[in-house]
């Protein structure tokens, strides 16, 4: 992958019940206030320009960051699996990077990455959840919402999401707080907004 300027990556695969993930681990060179976890989207992979972008907010704001693969991925597929198995192999990852990096735990994603983080916020002793994009409903379809899932985790969110997407927009929400910047579901149109984003919620989150 193409690592955050600054940064070694260090790849390890995790088993997990549906086969091995993978996390590759940014750390921070001084002692870090916790670790962010970020998943990548349905389709795409760790390599997304937000993601990127996040993780050199986060690492500028002094956490280590790991972009988690799915198992579905690093065998080589690009159709996701179910939502129970993404679950469970995600929290097989956050028990490992637990054991790795002991300290604050934050979640987050991209899209579907950003869904599993919300449903496994409390399972996962999240203190904190990112999401990039958050898919409220499928394009077209706002009667198929997915607020239930946004709403889940009893833990600060933060919400970055483009002006245009066409998968919605969520509204901000006692402890969710949602920043607008322009473009799409990619967010690639406003990549220094996604840092300044980033780095002053993870600033602000008493760790």
């Amino acid at each position: 992958m193409t690592a955050p300027p600054g940064t070694a990556a260090e790849p390890v695969e995790v088993d997990t019940p549906h086969g091995p993930a993978r996390v590759t681990l940014h750390r921070v060179p001084t002692p870090a206030r916790g670790t962010l976890l970020l998943g990548h989207g349905a389709g795409g992979g760790i390599t997304a320009p937000d993601l990127l972008a996040a993780t050199a907010a986060a690492r500028g704001a002094g956490l280590h960051v790991g972009l988690v693969e799915q198992p579905y991925r690093v065998a080589g597929r690009r159709a996701p699996a179910p939502a129970g198995q993404l679950d469970t192999a995600w929290l097989a990852v956050v028990a490992h990077v637990r054991d790795a990096l002991p300290g604050p735990l934050l979640c987050g994603g991209r899209s579907s990455g950003a869904r599993v983080a919300c449903r496994t916020a409390a399972a996962s002793g999240a203190a904190g959840v990112l999401c990039l994009a958050f898919p409220v409903h499928p394009p077209g379809r706002p009667e198929k919402d997915r607020l239930a899932e946004l709403a889940a985790p009893a833990v600060p969110v933060l919400v970055v999401q483009g002006e245009t997407d066409p998968f919605g927009r969520p509204d901000p929400a006692p402890g969710r707080e949602v920043v607008l910047l322009r473009g799409d579901h990619s967010l690639k149109s406003d990549i220094p907004g996604i840092r300044a984003a980033v780095h002053d919620w993870v600033s602000r989150l008493p760790l």
